[in-house]
């Protein structure tokens, strides 16, 4: 059961020295208490102190992390219901599903295998692969095909825990998960994931029988717990998973796990695609597809990384001297921050327009440009230090520098602060760049 904060307060050394961050230890308790901080940053907490309140302490969905040869996903761990209270930390898996009885599993995964997009300067992949036993004869080498096109964490599917066992003998020293365990085999699955050190994934018809397998499954001393939750429509599955987060985060250990769904099992594709990025969105940990689709893959993924992207901290680009198109020492220099979208956005343009430049990413703590000046963090003084610290003057023959068209206003101050530059103002927005480049920098 979950202490109070006066209870924890009593365990912690009560000596307020304000090193955790705060100015008293019952406001640290309190904290700690609510799940706003870790146990961890209090430096004097003594070890059976720490032992009391491990439950306090920990997160109130549990990390579980699958592994595979060199690789890993890892989910769980999060501590709010919405992304803007605090932040969600570990990323829903996308997995891709193939089943026993294909003939070509190798191709269909090296295909999904060799998938990779980038997207505002990160590289974007598949995740891992489930292997389903709809023929259990030929489990086992579905295993070991897959395992040979790919390095990604497995889950493996069947309610029969000798043809698990037989999937899992390729396997020896990773991490996959264990998917078939319910009210009629709970106990040998349960057992054979404690000897083969896999986590293990619980499904039941109620919320209320999936939370008496979790406590009876965690008796038996395995901890890395799946909820599968199901629901026929969008709506129940919604429902459902809201219900398991609102509990886990009131402490009800029984339902502190990730959750995994199968999208593909609500009918058509683009039912799938709606389930799926309902479930990426509405905190499922792991999904599982029915086959490689590139096109909903990759849409997923950027999902994802908006859904999972901390909005205190923005996409940022490091700051710095960007060369574009081979530019020569009379080309233009153009400023704009680093915030990620803000620079490809420019980036973009102006590699595609052909026309060589040097794009100058200026430090707004990612901010977007009206953002930053807004706040401060985009000024021309700022510019000025990023032209000096940089070294332009020296790769250049012009001093010439177009700053974005909604900081207008900071040309006569950059004026100032940079002197005997030629200072432009641009457009305002990043389309507009090629046509001014070539009609007002030539």
């Amino acid at each position: 059961m979950a202490l109070s904060g006066i209870q924890i307060y009593k365990m912690l050394p009560q000596t307020n020295c304000k090193e955790c961050g705060f100015p008293t230890c019952l406001a640290f308790a309190m904290k700690l208490a609510a799940k706003q901080v870790e146990l961890s940053t209090c430096p004097y907490v003594s070890e059976a102190s720490k032992a009391q309140l491990a439950e306090s302490s920990a997160p109130p969905i549990r990390l579980v992390t699958l592994k595979g040869i060199g690789t890993e996903v890892k989910v769980g761990n999060e501590v709010c219901l919405f992304r803007h209270e605090k932040t969600f930390y570990n990323k829903t898996g996308l997995f891709v599903r193939v089943k026993s009885s294909q003939s070509d599993i190798a191709a269909t995964v090296a295909k999904a295998e060799a998938f990779k997009v980038g997207y505002v300067g990160m590289d974007f992949s598949v995740d891992g692969f489930t292997v389903e036993a709809d023929e259990p004869s030929k489990f086992a080498d579905a295993v070991k095909a897959v395992r040979s096109a790919s390095k990604r964490p497995l889950i493996l599917i069947s309610k029969d825990p000798a043809v698990l066992s037989a999937g899992l003998a390729s396997l020896a020293g990773e991490t996959p998960l264990l998917v078939g365990a319910d009210a009629s085999n709970w106990e040998a699955l349960a057992d054979l994931a404690k000897t083969s050190k896999a986590a293990l994934a619980v499904s039941a018809d109620s919320l209320e029988e999936l939370a008496a397998l979790t406590e009876k499954i965690k008796a038996k001393g395995v901890d890395d717990l799946v909820l599968i939750p199901g629901g026929k429509t969008m709506g129940e599955s919604l429902a459902k998973s809201t219900q398991i987060r609102r509990l886990a985060l009131k402490n009800f250990r029984a339902l502190g796990f990730p959750i995994l769904t199968f999208p593909g099992d609500a009918g058509s594709a683009m039912r799938e695609s709606l389930f799926a990025a309902q479930a990426v969105t509405k905190y499922a940990g792991f999904v599982v597809l029915n086959e490689f689709n590139p096109e909903l893959m990759y849409a997923l993924l950027v999902l994802r990384e908006n859904i999972y992207t901390d909005p205190q901290k923005p996409i940022q680009v490091t700051p710095g001297l960007y060369d574009i198109n081979n530019p020569k020492p009379e080309s233009p220099v153009l400023v704009t921050t680093n915030f990620s979208i803000t620079y490809f956005s420019v980036a973009n343009e102006v590699e595609s327009s052909g026309l060589p430049a040097r794009l100058l990413v200026v430090d707004a703590d990612g901010m977007s440009v009206l953002t930053a000046w807004a706040a401060g963090k985009f000024d021309a003084e700022r510019i000025a230090k990023a032209v000096k610290s940089f070294d332009i003057e020296s790769k250049i023959s012009k001093k010439r520098i177009v700053i974005p068209g909604h900081v207008a206003v900071l040309s006569g101050e950059l004026e100032e602060e940079l002197p005997g530059w030629e200072i432009r103002v641009g457009p305002r927005e990043a389309v507009d760049l090629p046509a001014f480049m070539k009609q007002a920098l030539n």
